[in-house]
């Protein structure tokens, strides 16, 4: 018995179906329900299941809990993906020197990335702690009667919940850039210094045009993984004081979860989604750009 060739085609497609099916249920499936949810008010604890069209969507913006999670989280994302550029890179030229222990600093540097953010977000909830926190303890070794509540005041706390994202994720990112700087030539730096140029005017000459590219590929996960955290804020501040560092993604967790607004909760999940799609598809666009 002899298979033609227009059935062997097909036989790739059945291999692949399982996968195929499994993919859908687990990925296509949860993203329809989530639309479909967000078309209705779904309350869990009042039993409620009423369809209300894009009611939801509007009542977003009306919000004020909702609004102040959307400015926090663009003041988060914004705030935190700079100072992983800049301080990335920084920290990746300093990785990138030889010097001695430059393998053992290497390896250490990424303890903080390897640490799960709810134990992070849990020891800063005590280093901020005005009474006993090391964060206090260290000023006031200067300063003797210092006094300040970090996580209470609603400016410090979100500068709080920045700097320990930071520190986190960090280290990570520059390992990243510094395996960009790996592949360039060393040559290169030798002709600039013959050519009269210091280690600024390399810098900017050389090593920032030759990593470009390196850095906004990965401002892509990076940003993505700045719009959807919650362990880190869940942890250390539990949105406080108030709402104040609620992400958006909190706040979604909040509702569907706690007040087991299910609709309203799909309705958010709905919009994340939306924006880390637009987020992506400009960040691509951007990157076709930079090839041509």
């Amino acid at each position: 018995m002899t298979i033609s060739k227009k059935s062997m085609k097909w036989i790739p497609w059945i291999l692949i179906l399982p996968v195929i099916l499994i993919r859908g249920f687990t990925t296509l499936y949860p993203i329809g329900a989530t639309l479909k949810n967000s078309l209705f008010d779904i309350k869990v604890l009042s039993g409620v299941n009423e369809f209300v069209g894009l009611s939801n969507y509007v009542n977003v913006f009306k919000d004020p809990k909702i609004i102040s999670s959307m400015s926090f989280t663009v003041i988060f994302v914004v705030v935190s993906m700079v100072f992983h550029i800049i301080l990335g890179v920084a920290l990746a030229l300093i990785l990138n020197m030889k010097f001695k222990g430059r393998r053992f600093l290497r390896t250490i540097v990424l303890i903080p990335w390897a640490m799960p953010a709810v134990v992070i977000g849990m020891a800063a909830k005590w280093g901020f702690n005005n009474d006993y926190g090391m964060i206090n303890d260290f000023i006031r070794r200067f300063v003797s009667d210092f006094q300040f509540n970090w996580l209470i005041n609603t400016g410090s706390a979100r500068a709080a919940v920045i700097a320990m994202d930071l520190w986190k994720d960090l280290p990570f990112f520059a390992i990243l850039i510094l395996s960009g700087l790996q592949f360039i030539s060393g040559d290169i730096y030798e002709a600039a210094k013959v050519d009269g140029a210091n280690g600024i005017q390399s810098f900017f000459r050389i090593t920032l045009p030759l990593i470009t590219r390196n850095v906004i590929t990965l401002c892509i996960p990076f940003t993505l993984w700045r719009l959807t955290t919650f362990d880190l804020v869940y942890a250390m501040t539990s949105g406080g004081p108030g709402e104040d560092t609620s992400l958006i993604a909190y706040r979604i967790t909040m509702e569907a979860f706690t007040n087991l607004n299910v609709g309203y909760a799909a309705t958010l999940a709905v919009m994340l989604f939306i924006v880390m799609a637009l987020f992506s598809w400009f960040n691509i666009k951007v990157m076709n750009k930079m090839s041509d």
